[in-house]
C-alpha cells in the first residue's frame, strides 16, 4: 500500500509542476519515478524533505520570471526542470533511500540532509542571487561578473543559501517526529543543513568558476552554459568539456552530504 501511496502522491505533484511549466515531459516522468520511490523505500521523513526541496524552488523560479528570462537563455537548461536535473538534484537521495531500506543506517539520513540542503540551497541561491541590484563576484578572485555568471557569488545568494540549508536541517527533525523515527537532536539536524548547505553551494561555485564546461557565443561574446546563443552555435570557451551543470550540481551534493555527516559525528 505505501508504493500505491507513492505512486499516486508523486503522479499528483509531479503531474500538477508540469501542467505549471516547472517540469518538462521527462522531468515528470523522473519525478514520478523518484517520488515513488522516496515514499515507497522510504516514509514521510524522506518524501517531504524531496517535496519541500521541489515546491520551494519551483515557487521561488516564478518570483520575478519576467527580470530571469533573459539570464535563462545563456543556461543549458532552463527552470522548466527535464529529466537530467531532476535526477541530478534527487538521485543521490534517492540511492540513500533505497540504501536505509536494504541496510537501515542513521549516516545514510545525514547524508540525505546533506544532499538535500546542498541542492537547495544551490538553487535558493541562484534564484535570489540573480535579483540582486548589486553585480556578483568570483569566488575566486572577487572580480565582478556579470549577473548570473557561473562562479559568481553574492551576498543576497549567500543568505539564500543559508536559508535553505538550514530549512532543510530543521524541516527534517521535524518530519522525523512524525513516524517516530530515533534519529538526531535538531541542533544537529539544523548545523548540517546549514552548513552542509552552504558547503556545497560554495562548492558548485568553486567548480562553475574552475572546471565546469562553458562555451563563448559567437556572436555577443558572453561566456555561457548553453549549445546555443543569439540563435546561433556557442563554441568551447573553457572547463572540461564533460563537466556539465548537471556533473557539478552531483559533484557539489556529495561534497555537502560528506560535511553533514561529518558534523553528525563531531556534535
Amino acid at each position: 500500500m505505501q508504493w500505491v501511496i507513492g505512486v499516486f502522491g508523486a503522479l499528483f505533484v509531479a503531474g500538477a509542476a508540469y501542467f505549471k511549466g516547472s517540469l518538462s515531459l521527462s522531468g515528470m516522468f523522473a519525478a514520478v519515478l523518484m517520488g515513488t520511490v522516496y515514499f515507497g523505500a522510504g516514509n514521510a521523513f524522506w518524501f517531504g524533505i524531496l517535496l519541500l526541496f521541489f515546491i520551494s524552488s519551483s515557487l521561488l523560479s516564478k518570483l520575478r520570471a519576467e527580470h530571469k528570462e533573459e539570464l535563462e537563455r545563456s543556461y543549458a537548461k532552463t527552470g522548466r526542470r527535464d529529466a537530467g536535473q531532476v535526477f541530478a538534484n534527487g538521485g543521490l537521495g534517492m540511492l540513500f533511500v533505497l540504501l536505509n531500506a536494504v541496510y537501515p543506517l542513521p549516516a545514510w539520513e545525514l547524508l540525505f540532509v546533506g544532499v538535500m540542503a546542498t541542492v537547495t540551497a544551490d538553487t535558493w541561491a541562484t534564484e535570489c542571487g540573480t535579483l540582486s541590484r548589486k553585480p556578483p563576484r568570483s569566488i575566486l578572485n572577487g572580480k565582478r561578473l556579470p549577473t548570473g555568471a557561473s562562479g559568481g557569488v553574492s551576498l543576497p545568494g549567500t543568505l539564500a543559501a543559508a536559508a535553505g540549508g538550514l530549512l532543510i536541517g530543521i524541516a527534517s527533525w521535524i518530519l522525523q517526529q512524525l513516524p517516530r523515527m530515533t534519529g538526531e537532536s535538531l541542533a544537529v539536524l539544523a548545523a548540517a543543513g546549514l552548513l552542509g548547505g552552504l558547503v556545497g553551494a560554495f562548492a558548485d561555485s568553486l567548480l562553475g568558476a574552475t572546471v565546469q564546461k562553458m562555451n563563448r557565443c559567437t556572436v555577443c561574446g558572453r561566456e555561457v552554459e548553453s549549445e546555443v546563443h543569439c540563435g546561433l552555435p556557442t563554441a568551447h570557451a573553457r572547463g572540461w568539456r564533460w563537466m556539465s551543470n548537471d556533473a557539478v550540481n552531483a559533484l557539489s551534493s556529495i561534497a555537502g552530504g560528506a560535511v553533514a555527516l561529518l558534523i553528525g559525528g563531531l556534535i
